[in-house]
């Protein structure tokens, strides 16, 4: 097999493509033979050792990939040769072929198509479990979207949607606006150049909007949270932008708001059940035709450098694939 592999902290400049041997499946894992993997957030931090989860070194990494499978460890049994399947971790992703953990991998319905799979379950189950389990979305409500281009504020526009929100995507210049336009949002804000507080109030009606999902964190978190409706729920997703912000909490007492913290990896490993029912959720409104990942970019698995280096500019819109013809 071949693979990217981290054995310096040194970020996405250390990765080397590498020969390495072919791994066996151990108990209760299976080995993917990889066709889609796509490029996240947490995957810049993870190879400078910025992430919350720290893999000993060396490792492949790449947070979300599928592939069918090809061998299965003792054990396994929701799981066969010849699947086609999601796998959802830390690492292992940027490969030609990969080992997971069986309880992490998906079996695909018919008709969900690999690429599609490489870049769904991270963004999807993130977004679904901040607005329909956390922030109780209902329909006829308003929902902001930060970082609305992204990949995770693309399945955050369409989830929004398909729960019978209204959606205001926020995006920092005007080509991402109208992309997020074509995903369904009813209005934009382009942050760079319009005033975050009076463009909200004049969307809203000078009510606020319901639920903030924020991936970006920074200096927007404290514009936006002052423009938030009575009962309105922030939902912290990420700091994109770098920045943990510090928020007034007399804004929360004085909007009777809720700061809502969302860490979707916890809530799979933690409650396992709900987990599933959002993602066949999902899976049911992909089959619709609801929600269907945004793809900026799709590069040859051996061009990942080219696809870390597009996610660094700031000007990727929706999600970056690698894949193995």
């Amino acid at each position: 097999m071949q693979a990217w592999l981290c054995e310096t902290l040194s970020g996405p400049e250390g990765l080397q493509w590498k020969e390495l041997p072919t791994p066996e499946p151990g108990p209760g894992e299976v080995r993917i033979a990889i066709r889609a993997a796509s490029l996240n957030f947490p995957d810049i931090l993870i190879v400078q050792g910025k992430y919350q989860f720290k893999p000993a070194l060396p490792f492949v990494p790449g947070s979300e990939f599928s592939g069918t499978v090809e061998a299965v460890g003792a054990g396994v049994t929701h799981l066969k040769v010849g699947d086609a399947v999601a796998a959802m971790g830390s690492t292992g992703g940027f490969a030609t072929h990969g080992i997971a953990e069986a309880a992490r991998v998906l079996p695909l319905p018919p008709g969900f198509k690999l690429e599609d799979a490489a870049a769904f379950a991270l963004t999807y189950g993130t977004s679904h479990h901040a607005l329909i389990d956390r922030a109780e979305l209902k329909p006829g409500e308003t929902v902001l979207v930060l970082g609305a281009a992204g990949g995770v504020g693309t399945s955050a526009i369409q989830i929004a949607k398909a729960a019978g929100a209204k959606v205001i995507a926020a995006a920092s210049s005007d080509e991402k606006c109208a992309f997020c336009r074509t995903l369904g949002a009813d209005a934009t804000l382009n942050y760079a150049t319009q005033n975050v507080r009076e463009t909200l109030k004049e969307l809203t009606g000078g009510k606020g909007p319901d639920v903030v999902y924020d991936p970006v964190g920074g200096d927007l978190a404290e514009p936006v949270f002052r423009s938030i409706a009575w009962r309105g729920r922030y939902l912290v997703i990420g700091f994109a932008q770098g920045g943990i912000p510090s928020l007034p909490l007399n804004l929360a007492l004085l909007k009777g708001a809720s700061i809502v913290g969302v860490f979707w990896g916890d809530f799979v490993r933690r409650e396992p059940q709900n987990s599933a029912r959002g993602m066949a959720e999902l899976a049911r409104w992909y089959a619709e035709g609801k929600v269907k990942p945004a793809i900026d970019l799709r590069l040859p698995m051996r061009e990942l450098p080219a696809a870390y280096a597009r996610m660094a500019t700031r000007q990727v819109q929706g999600k970056v694939l690698m894949v193995n013809d």
